[in-house]
């Protein structure tokens, strides 16, 4: 069986990665010069099925969850130390709020805090800890996702490539996996921009994400090694990459120093805004059109749902499985719906 990936992000790869344990020829295409050069890039890289529960539906936290043995069992490149949940005082019944809507975390008073994180001693009362969350580095991720693939004989990485050119007849079934890109086909599909920075300081240690609780936007700073940490990201519908927003960076820049002044005097290293792919109700879909397979919706939630709905396409192509979980009411809906 041959199968043509369209798009080397995180959804491609671990489609490819799953494709090719089948036994299948793999023939992945990408526009861009290399893997996880697209929203996969910006993204914060948070594996946390638990805390998602607050505003994710439950089939988002199963997924999650399964993905979450992917990156930690199948392809570990991700670093389990748990996520931590913050409020400043002003702000505790969001914390309340939180725990009710989620489960699988430890209540922490300000010693459990400091004792978990010595940099926050003092500045916290109260904290949800996730003990099983994980998280990574997705430019890491996706770097060494690629180097597996690339050495196994019945795969093909093809960067730099207008997947317009080829021919269909080639492949017995065609995955696409463009993201955003891939609203030509899927017009319900809509962008979803997150702004994100990177902050370099030698102040500051931090294990694991922390989410600081936000009224309107979910803020993390996640841990990337070296004295950098990843902060974001927002949620703004539009379809606008590239350009991040003074307000953006105010609000990230302020959940910073909320966490830790320290972070006040950090250097800005990097700011980005990527644009996710969403559909209506923010889950995901597959969506099959013939021999082609269509793999989006992801959301903000990229790392954390496609590895297992990489294994749920390849099940459908090759078994003919339904998920209706993923999929339309009518499984032989047409792109155009």
């Amino acid at each position: 069986m041959r199968i043509r990936i369209i798009g080397a992000g995180v959804a491609g790869l671990t489609s490819a990665f799953e494709f090719a344990r089948a036994g299948c020829e793999v023939e992945v295409i990408e526009r861009r010069e290399g893997p996880g050069l697209g929203c996969s890039y910006l993204a914060g890289g948070m594996l946390a099925p638990w805390c998602e529960a607050e505003s994710a539906e439950p089939c988002v936290v199963d997924l999650g969850i399964e993905s979450l043995r992917f990156w930690t069992e199948t392809a570990p490149v991700a670093t389990t130390q748990g996520s931590l949940v913050l409020t400043p005082a002003r702000d505790r019944p969001e914390l309340a709020r939180f725990a009710r809507r989620t489960s699988g975390f430890e209540r922490l008073d300000a010693a459990a805090i400091a004792a978990l994180e010595p940099d926050l001693a003092g500045r916290f009362e109260q904290a949800l800890f996730f003990p099983r969350e994980a998280h990574l580095d997705p430019r890491a991720a996706m770097t060494a996702l690629a180097a597996r693939l690339a050495e196994l004989d019945n795969v093909a990485l093809r960067y730099g490539v207008d997947a317009n050119s080829l021919r269909d007849k080639e492949a017995d079934w065609t995955i696409d996996c463009r993201g955003f890109d891939g609203r030509d086909a899927l017009p319900d599909l809509r962008g979803v921009k997150g702004e994100m920075l990177v902050l370099a300081t030698s102040e500051v240690t931090l294990a694991r994400p922390v989410r600081l609780i936000h009224p309107r936007h979910p803020v993390y700073i996640v841990p990337r090694g070296d004295g950098r940490f990843m902060i974001g990201a927002t949620m703004i519908e539009n379809d606008e990459p590239g350009r991040v927003t003074a307000r953006g960076m105010l609000e990230l820049l302020g959940a910073a120093y909320t966490v830790h002044p320290a972070f006040g005097e950090a250097e800005i290293v990097e700011t980005g805004a990527g644009v996710r792919p969403a559909f209506r109700d923010n889950l995901p879909r597959l969506r099959q059109d013939g021999r082609t397979i269509y793999v989006n919706g992801l959301y903000r939630h990229g790392f954390l749902l496609a590895p297992a709905m990489a294994r749920r396409v390849v099940r459908l192509a090759l078994e003919g499985a339904i998920f209706p979980e993923v999929m339309d009411a009518d499984p032989g809906q047409r792109r155009s719906a």
